[in-house]
């Protein structure tokens, strides 16, 4: 899934596969000419903490 951030960069978030383990994976990406490239920005966390990280999120939102 991405979302836009501007018309340069996207926020990628995908579940991905590092040393036979599942990670979800949020990270910046940068448009360079034709394709698209992921920064360092970004950041990695197992999918068991998934529900406290949405759950976070949805805090955040209630504050606006």
């Amino acid at each position: 899934m991405d979302v836009q951030k501007n018309s340069l960069e996207k926020i990628r978030i995908e579940k991905r596969e590092y040393k036979g383990k599942e990670f979800i994976d949020l990270r910046t990406y940068y448009l360079d000419g034709e394709e698209w490239k992921p920064t360092k920005k970004g950041v990695t966390f197992k999918p068991s903490m998934l529900a406290d990280i949405t759950k976070a999120l949805e805090g955040l939102k209630e504050k606006e």
